[in-house]
């Protein structure tokens, strides 16, 4: 029986990759004044926000995409354009953690600072266009909706909680997420520390709980608890995460089949 889901933000119930890409872009060309990314800058540093399909129209923003599920927090943003800017391969997960052991965490820490500086910043000058790049997977909110009587919703995600309410509130399903079952970035950098809050703060036992997330790393985690786990497959995910997700006997959730398959009939 399934008594309570957990979602993940950021690519499950939010596109918010055109925004990730442009605060990460806008904070690493501050920090690596050499960039050889530094001339898309001046359009993020004022006046209207671009819109998200004029970021995605730059060739930098599919490599970006690529390396997103491999990432955790605002941290990885920097690791995944450092890697972009030497021109890195990164295959796998792998791959991808070897050239983050060769980073400064310092600096990666810096990074993280100064992202939610700017995304801070970005969210006053220009509320609209800000908003603007993190619309919602709309196909998914209105399973949501339909299923909302049937089982206990819940976030658990690295996004701070301020922004999760205000975009929760634009896409009009914040009925759907009382606060004690909002979980944010302050739950802890794994999100099987999220899991163990709502184990605690709701009650409900893990076998009757199921997780939803974009990044197999993460379900990994949250897997070991005993929650039944679906990877995402509608936000931006390749055939490498549910190829991989299907090898560790997770479920593969795309939009036409994601009721049938964390609800049932």
């Amino acid at each position: 029986m399934l008594r309570l889901l957990a979602l993940d933000f950021d690519g499950v119930i939010s596109d918010s990759a055109p925004e990730s890409f442009a605060v990460a872009l806008l904070t690493y060309t501050e920090m690596i004044k050499t960039s050889r990314f530094d001339d898309r800058r001046a359009a993020l540093e004022s006046g209207s926000l671009p819109t998200p399909s004029r970021l995605s129209e730059d060739p930098l923003y599919a490599s970006f995409l690529e390396l997103m599920p491999l990432g955790n927090r605002a941290e990885d943003f920097a690791i995944s354009l450092s890697a972009l800017e030497v021109s890195r391969p990164i295959a796998d997960q792998a791959d991808y953690d070897v050239f983050r052991s060769e980073l400064d965490e310092g600096w990666l820490q810096e990074f993280h600072r100064r992202f939610y500086e700017n995304r801070t910043a970005l969210s006053r000058r220009d509320p609209t266009g800000w908003r603007r790049m993190m619309g919602p997977y709309l196909p998914f909110l209105e399973i949501l909706h339909r299923r909302a009587g049937d089982t206990l919703l819940a976030i658990a995600t690295s996004k701070d909680a301020e922004t999760v309410d205000a975009l929760l509130r634009d896409y009009g399903i914040e009925a759907l997420f009382p606060s004690e079952r909002v979980l944010d970035k302050e739950a802890g950098v794994h999100k099987d520390a999220h899991l163990r809050q709502l184990h605690e703060t709701v009650g409900v036992a893990y076998d009757e709980m199921g997780f939803v997330d974009d990044k197999i790393n993460h379900l990994d985690r949250v897997a070991g608890l005993g929650v039944r786990c679906a990877l995402a497959a509608w936000g931006y995910n390749g055939e490498r995460e549910v190829e991989l997700a299907r090898q560790r006997g997770y479920r593969v959730c795309r939009l036409e089949n994601a009721e049938l398959q964390l609800f049932g009939t």
